[in-house]
């Protein structure tokens, strides 16, 4: 890392975020205005068909260090994510939905424990009294469900994967996102079992969170595909597709 780069890289992955995507850069503004830290921002455009990029751009006032990476086409949530992380230059990447379901000033903690863990990832299941809305009864019981298919399938420890709010040590991690197959939503999982299979120490961290009604996470197609990619992650790893670093 050289002495220009930032100290931290925020990615945001962004298919049709127009109108939630404002809010989120104010509130980002505001944050790297108070944390004192250099910051920069990738909003990663995956194929949108509005006007997601350009509301992006007109943010530049704003953030000075911001760039709109183009995924070109939609490629989904997963791999906008690898595609911001493999762009960005700060020693800290940490990872954030477009609406803010963790507010941006959570990112203290897991940048604080990245002292010492590789990567550190919010969850809403460590302490529930910390989500300030609730999705349905129902996409919280097939979310508890999901967890423990990964838990028991992956051998992982964590009580919450998909929380959109995860920070890593960039070149630590690099490995697994090189390795990542998963583009779509069952993408989290995949990551974590490949810290794990490398080594990499990972923190659970509790955030204040809250569901955002205009998830783009369909309960039936998504699902079932991120039921899929669990063992789809079990599968490639009996083939010997993550090769561990000499």
């Amino acid at each position: 890392m050289s002495a220009t780069d930032p100290q931290l890289s925020m990615v945001i992955p962004a298919f049709n975020e127009e109108l939630r995507l404002p809010a989120t850069l104010e509130s980002i503004a505001a944050y790297i205005k108070s944390c004192g830290r250099t910051v920069e921002v990738l909003v990663v455009d995956d194929g949108s068909k509005d006007r997601t990029a350009a509301v992006a751009e007109s943010f530049r006032g704003k953030i000075a260090a911001l760039r709109v990476v183009h995924n070109g086409a939609n490629r989904g949530k997963g791999y906008s994510v690898r595609h911001g992380v493999q762009e960005a230059r700060g020693h800290i990447v940490l990872f954030t939905d477009a609406d803010l379901s963790a507010p941006i000033e959570e990112a203290g903690k897991l940048i604080d424990a990245l002292q010492h863990f590789d990567l550190a990832i919010g969850s809403r299941a460590v302490d529930r009294s910390l989500i300030t809305v609730h999705e349905s009864p129902f996409r919280e019981f097939a979310g508890i469900i999901f967890n423990k298919i990964v838990r028991l399938i992956l051998w992982l420890p964590f009580v919450d994967t998909q929380c959109g709010f995860k920070a890593f040590n960039r070149e630590r991690c690099r490995i697994i996102f090189e390795q990542q197959t998963i583009e779509r939503f069952g993408f989290d999982p995949e990551l974590l079992y490949l810290a794990r299979h490398h080594g990499l120490r990972a923190a659970e961290i509790p955030v204040r969170w809250g569901h955002s009604p205009a998830t783009k996470v369909s309960m039936l197609r998504d699902s079932i595909q991120m039921f899929l990619d669990v063992f789809k992650i079990r599968w490639n790893s009996l083939l010997r597709r993550y090769p561990r670093q000499p």
